[in-house]
């Protein structure tokens, strides 16, 4: 089995849907997460707060430690929440990225996590 990482990519700015339009997404997505969790493939999942809530956090000069509020670096985008998922390959992930993209009616990234065992 191997680990990925589903994104949900967000335009910035984007706002919340209308609350009739985020209940049914909201359902959509749960139910995905639901089947997730009964075939034994979830992990992990969560929302995140927006961008400007970020702080980052930048190595400087002297081992000395850079705080800046809000994200490393301006965009169009950005990950609004996630699912780790552990699954036999790609293909599989894929078909869970695809399911979460439809219920979310975003974006969303798959990406395997590296296997540093050893």
């Amino acid at each position: 089995m191997s680990q990925y990482m589903i994104s949900v990519i967000e335009p910035t700015g984007y706002g919340i849907p209308e609350p009739e339009e985020l209940e049914r997404i909201m359902k959509n997505v749960q139910a995905v997460d639901a089947d997730m969790r009964e075939t034994g493939v979830w992990v992990f999942a969560g929302g995140l707060h927006a961008p400007e809530t970020a702080t980052t956090l930048r190595p400087g000069a002297n081992g000395e430690l850079v705080v800046t509020d809000g994200p490393f670096a301006e965009s169009k985008e950005h990950i609004g929440g996630f699912s780790i998922i552990d699954v036999p390959d790609l293909d599989a992930a894929l078909e869970w990225g695809r399911r979460l993209g439809v219920a979310c009616e975003l974006p969303v990234e798959v990406r395997p996590f590296q296997d540093f065992a050893g």
